[in-house]
Parts: C-alpha cells; sequence; structure tokens
C-alpha cells in the first residue's frame, strides 16, 4: 500500500513537473517569436504613449530572427511610415528604444523649420506634438532643420512624437531592419506615477 502510495505521488510530480516545463518552454517561444510586453519610460512619443504605458509588441509582424544569426524569416511586411517599433538603440543595443518610422528605404526624408517632407511632400503628422515655440537652424543641433537624406536599403529613419523632447534618427542616424523587435500594437496596463493610480481608460487601447 505504502509503495503504491510513493509511486502515485511520484507520477503526479512528474505530470506537474512536465506540466510545469511545457509551460515555461510556451512562454519561452511566445516571447520570443510572438509577443513581448514593453514599459514605456520617457516621455518622447507623447501624446501617444505616456511613461508608464505598458504595451504589448508584435514580434513576428517584420519576419522571425533566426537564432544566433541576423537573417530573418517569415517576413509578413515591411515597416510602413507610421508605425510605431521597438528597436535595439543603435548606440546602446542593450537598451530597447520605441518610436514612429517616418521614413523607410528609398525615401528622401527632410525637415524644414520643423515641417517633415518625405519625398518632396509635406507629411501629415496629427500625433506629433511641439512643446518649444524657438526653431533651432540645423548644423549641430539637427532638432528642426535637417537634411534631405536617402534612407539606405534595410534601414527606417524614426522619430518620436514628442518631437522637441525626442533623441531619435535626427541625432543618431537609421534603424537597421535586423535590430528590429516588433511593432506595438496594443496597451494591457497603464500606471500614472504622478498620481500613484492606474489609468483605466487606456487599457486595451490600440497603439496607433
Amino acid at each position: 500500500m505504502r509503495k503504491q502510495m510513493m509511486k502515485l505521488k511520484q507520477s503526479k510530480l512528474w505530470e506537474y513537473t512536465k506540466a510545469i516545463g511545457i509551460a515555461l518552454l510556451l512562454a519561452l517561444v511566445i516571447r520570443t517569436y510572438v509577443v513581448q510586453a514593453f514599459k514605456i519610460p520617457s516621455g518622447s512619443m507623447l501624446q501617444t504613449l505616456l511613461v508608464g504605458d505598458h504595451i504589448l509588441v508584435n514580434k513576428f509582424i517584420y519576419g522571425t530572427k533566426i537564432p544566433f544569426s541576423d537573417k530573418r524569416i517569415l517576413l509578413l511586411t515591411k515597416p510602413k511610415s507610421g508605425d510605431i517599433i521597438v528597436f535595439k538603440f543603435p548606440e546602446d543595443p542593450s537598451r530597447d528604444f520605441i518610436k514612429r518610422v517616418i521614413a523607410v528605404e528609398g525615401d528622401m526624408i527632410e525637415s524644414r523649420d520643423k515641417k517633415i517632407l518625405v519625398n518632396g511632400k509635406p507629411v501629415k503628422e496629427p500625433y506629433a506634438q511641439h512643446t518649444d515655440n524657438s526653431t533651432h537652424m540645423g548644423g549641430i543641433e539637427p532638432r528642426d532643420n535637417f537634411g534631405p537624406y536617402l534612407v539606405p536599403k534595410n534601414k527606417v529613419f524614426v522619430m518620436g512624437d514628442n518631437r522637441d523632447q525626442s533623441y531619435d534618427s535626427r541625432y543618431w542616424g537609421y534603424v537597421d531592419m535586423k535590430e528590429l523587435r516588433g511593432k506595438a500594437f496594443i496597451i494591457y496596463w497603464s500606471w500614472d506615477g504622478i498620481k500613484k493610480m492606474p489609468r483605466l481608460g487606456r487599457i486595451g487601447k490600440l497603439v496607433r
């Protein structure tokens, strides 16, 4: 009787162990290839994304990265102007940045007194905000005036929606396709660190 009880306990323990192992493996696969959570740490994407927003990122839409390689397979689409993407920061790949794609490979981009032009045409940007009425002339300070630049192959030019308070492609250049984490698509949680309370109205909001 005691042996039967021991075998039963061992069998249950093995079943629990397998279930936990499978769950961890699935979580790892999902995080690596399907979807991943990110937290917004700064105000560079105001008012589209607030500090304390927690977002989910679609990791397979721009192709699945082959482990230990820079190659991608199963590419569903390439980044388009207007996409909000998460990527490895070129100046420090250990950090993730989130910005909006403004121009893609083959596009000519420039800024004239805060107005963005792509291929010579003004871009409608209802999402962009400016908090500083002064205008920088360009050169060393490219915030308001730069270009024209031709975006190279397999690169994208990104900017924060909070234009006067964003460190982006204007300063450090292009984002390589191989450095993309994915495309942001929904806010699943939001916490107001000043008021110390959740922003319930933002939960479930699509990222656009």
